[in-house]
């Protein structure tokens, strides 16, 4: 499909640098094919469950993964490196990228910023081997600490990874380290929160499990690059990064009773989505997963698990904004993305909220010819 098919002008006020306070006060879109949209709140999101039904939402946790440190090059020049980790490799290595990348060939090392006194890191700072240099400023790195050590100083010296159209504009600060993450958050490893479990509260949460609902886990370790607009002009020729993702067999099971006996399955979030459908067979039974995923979902897809998606509002020409227009239907989320930013929706990551029920058919969902590319 053409990439320009999914753009569309997104005035710059309407991207918000602040979570609403409380957390369920952000508006929802209420997008259900073939019907009006609804204004909402999220405190609203009870109302469109039914009793039998299953809420699905992302355990993982966001890791300190935006590190600041110095080039080193034999006895040459020192350069300022700004990393954010991508994705581990191995117990001492981790993809990430770099800014800024022209700066650093393979075989530099960086040393990153002081660790706190008494930490694993003892040298007072974590260093690394630049082993690859790939395109897009995608580098990878080997660490000179491994597993536990290394997790703890990550933690020592790194930042919560804010997206950079919220950094940049009003850089980090200490709220953001509970802003940026979810009450459901439990196993370490993402480096960009699922954005749609923000707006959930204990309270929201027990308000829709009094409905008869049931709440499931499952992990998708979030990776930057979920987030990135699409370069290629087809999307047949762009190139997903994978993230490691988990369904346990007593989630699997679960969610396959709860089709059984006629409930929906709510995924909160595009990141519970797309590792539920890599974990669902063309029969639309969830068998238990462990591994990497690089599922690329467009128009055309058909879905096999999730009925019903709670969503923020995404970027123009994101993978993201492919599948809810994949999920939806292309020109139902256009003008329902037409009518967020004419009635002053807050978009992005600490943005508002859209609750999309799925097209009754992938014909349904379609406008134009469509494809799915996944792995």
């Amino acid at each position: 499909m053409r990439t320009e098919l999914f753009d569309f002008e997104l005035p710059d006020e309407r991207i918000a640098l602040e979570p609403a306070r409380p957390r369920d006060a952000a508006r929802l879109l209420v997008v259900h094919p073939g019907e009006p949209l609804q204004d909402r709140s999220v405190r609203n999101l009870p109302d469109y469950f039914r009793s039998g039904d299953a809420l699905v939402v992302n355990d993982t946790r966001v890791i300190a993964a935006a590190l600041e440190g110095t080039r080193r090059r034999g006895d040459g020049p020192t350069a300022n490196i700004a990393v954010t980790l991508i994705k581990r490799v191995d117990d001492h290595r981790w993809r990430a990228f770099a800014r800024p990348a022209k700066r650093l060939h393979a075989g530099d090392r960086i040393q990153f910023g002081q660790a706190s006194a008494g930490s694993a890191c003892l040298a007072g700072s974590l260093d690394a081997t630049v082993t690859l240099k790939a395109d897009a400023g995608e580098i990878e790195l080997a660490f000179d600490f491994s597993g536990a050590v290394l997790d703890e100083a990550i933690a020592a010296v790194g930042a919560m990874p804010l997206p950079p159209y919220i950094a940049l504009k009003r850089g980090t600060r200490s709220s953001d380290a509970g802003d940026y993450q979810t009450i459901f958050a439990a196993r370490d490893g993402a480096v960009a929160a699922p954005t749609a479990s923000l707006h959930f509260t204990n309270d929201l949460k027990s308000a829709i499990m009094a409905r008869g609902v049931s709440l499931h886990t499952v992990t998708l370790h979030v990776g930057a690059g979920t987030f990135l607009p699409v370069k290629a002009d087809d999307t047949q020729d762009h190139r997903m990064h994978s993230e490691w993702g988990e369904v346990s067999q007593a989630t699997a099971a679960a969610l396959n009773d709860v089709h059984a006996r006629g409930g929906r399955i709510f995924a909160a979030g595009t990141t519970t989505l797309r590792i539920l459908e890599t974990a669902s067979g063309s029969d639309g039974v969830v068998r238990a997963f462990s591994g990497d995923t690089a599922i690329f979902i467009t128009p055309g897809y058909a879905f096999r698990t999730v009925d019903a998606l709670l969503t923020n509002f995404h970027l123009p020409r994101s993978t993201l904004f492919m599948l809810v227009s994949a999920f939806a239907g292309l020109a139902v989320m256009r003008r329902a993305y037409a009518h967020a930013i004419a009635e002053r929706y807050r978009f992005y990551s600490y943005g508002d909220a859209s609750l999309l029920f799925r097209a009754a058919s992938a014909a349904d969902a379609s406008d134009v010819c469509c494809a799915i590319h996944a792995k």
